[in-house]
C-alpha cells in the first residue's frame, strides 16, 4: 500500500471518528426540544411556572450530555480537512468549488448551533433560551441532512468538467440517492443521540430517551437498509457487501436491546452501524475521490488528485507523533465526564436578567 492509499483510509478514518462523535451531537441537539417537555403541563399559572422549570431542567440535562465534550467532537472534522487539502488538493478544490453552498449551509449551521450552545445559559430569560434551542436544533439537523446529500453525491458523481470543475447545480444535488442519504443521516444521527442520551442520564430524562430509541429505531433501520443496499447495488464491490450486513445487522441489534433497555450494548451497535456505513461510502468510492458523471476520464481518483510523495511523507510523520497524544486527550476526557446525568444535578437557572415576566 502506498502512501496515496494510506492517506484515503486516514481520511476515512477521520471522517468515522467525526461521523460517530458528532453524530450523537447531532441527535442530541435534534431531540433536546422532544426530550425536554414538561410531562403534565397544568391550567394554574403557578403550576405551569413549576413545570415549566421542571422542563428547563430536563433541556440541561440532555444538553449536558454532551457538554463537556461536543466541542472537542468537532476537531475531527478540522483535522479532516486539513488533511484532505494537504494530501488530496484537487479534490478539496473540486469538491469545495462544486458543493460551495451546501458546505456553507453546512458552515453556518455549525456556527449557529456553536453560539446557541455557548450562550443559552448567559440570560436567565425564557424567550432568550427558546431561540437558543431553535438555533441547537437547525444546527443539528441541518448538518445531519446534508452531510448525508454530499457524501450520497460524492459516492454517485456528479458532472465534473476536463478542468477538474463541477458543473452541475443545486438541484442536480438533490436528486433521490442523495434525499435517502440525507435521511439516512439524519435518522441513524437521531437514533446515536438517543441512546447516548439513554446512556448517559437517570431519572426521567432517561426513561424518555429509551422510549424515544425504541420509536427511531425502526425507521432508522428500514431507512438506513434501503440506503446501504442501494448504494451496494449501484457503486459497490463485492467486498462491500460485508459492510451492508454488518449495517443491516447492527440497526437489527438495536431495534431488539433499545426494546430492553440494554443502552449500553445499543450506543455500540449505533456506533458499529455508523462505522459500517461510512466505511461502505468510501469502500464503494475507492480508487476515484470523485467520479464524474461526465465522462469516467475526467474523474478525480487518489493518484491524479494527491500531493507529491514528499508532502505525503512528511504528513505521516507528523500524524504518527500527534494523532496518538489528540486520541488520548479526548478519551481522557470522555472518562473523567463518564458518570449519568439526572435533574437532580442541575442547579436553578442563573445569568442575566432581561426582565421578562416568566
Amino acid at each position: 500500500m502506498g502512501l496515496q492509499e494510506f492517506w484515503f483510509i486516514a481520511i476515512a478514518v477521520l471522517f468515522i471518528g467525526y461521523f460517530v462523535l458528532e453524530g450523537f451531537d447531532f441527535g442530541v441537539g435534534m431531540l433536546m426540544p422532544f426530550l425536554g417537555r414538561e410531562r403534565s403541563p397544568r391550567s394554574d399559572s403557578e403550576e405551569r411556572h413549576a413545570d415549566a422549570e421542571v422542563g428547563e431542567k430536563r433541556r440541561r440535562a440532555v444538553l449536558n450530555t454532551i457538554g463537556p465534550v461536543w466541542d472537542g467532537n468537532e476537531v475531527w472534522l478540522i483535522t479532516a480537512g486539513g488533511a484532505l487539502f494537504a494530501a488530496f488538493p484537487e479534490w478539496y478544490a473540486t469538491l469545495f468549488a462544486g458543493f460551495y453552498l451546501p458546505l456553507l449551509l453546512i458552515l453556518v449551521a455549525l456556527i449557529l448551533r456553536i453560539c446557541a450552545i455557548e450562550y443559552r445559559g448567559k440570560i436567565d430569560d425564557p424567550v432568550w433560551r427558546r431561540r437558543c434551542d431553535l438555533g441547537i436544533g437547525i444546527g443539528s439537523w441541518v448538518p445531519a441532512v446534508l452531510w448525508g446529500v454530499a457524501f450520497a453525491n460524492i459516492v454517485s458523481g456528479v458532472a465534473i468538467d476536463e478542468n477538474k470543475k463541477v458543473t452541475a447545480g443545486l438541484l442536480d444535488l438533490l436528486g433521490p440517492y442523495a434525499l435517502l442519504g440525507g435521511a439516512t443521516m439524519a435518522l441513524v444521527f437521531a437514533l446515536h443521540g438517543a441512546v447516548f442520551i439513554a446512556l448517559k442520564t437517570s431519572g426521567d430524562v432517561h426513561e424518555d430517551a429509551v422510549r424515544m430509541a425504541v420509536r427511531l429505531s425502526i425507521p432508522a433501520l428500514i431507512v438506513g437498509g434501503g440506503f446501504a443496499l442501494w448504494t451496494q447495488l449501484a457503486h459497490g464491490t463485492t467486498w462491500t457487501w460485508i459492510l451492508v450486513g454488518v449495517a443491516a445487522a447492527s440497526l437489527i441489534a438495536v431495534v431488539a436491546l433499545t426494546a430492553k433497555v440494554r443502552e449500553g450494548w445499543a450506543f455500540v451497535f449505533t456506533t458499529v452501524a455508523v462505522i459500517a456505513v461510512v466505511v461502505l461510502l468510501f469502500g464503494s468510492l475507492f480508487p476515484d475521490v470523485m467520479p464524474s458523471t461526465t465522462d469516467p476520464a475526467f474523474s478525480l481518483t487518489v493518484e491524479n488528485a494527491s500531493s507529491s510523495p514528499y508532502t505525503l511523507k512528511v504528513m505521516t510523520w507528523a500524524a504518527a507523533f500527534m494523532a496518538p497524544v489528540v486520541i488520548g486527550y479526548q478519551a481522557w476526557t470522555y472518562w473523567v465526564f463518564r458518570k449519568r446525568i439526572s435533574t437532580a444535578h442541575i442547579p436553578d437557572s442563573i445569568g442575566l436578567s432581561l426582565g421578562r415576566s416568566k
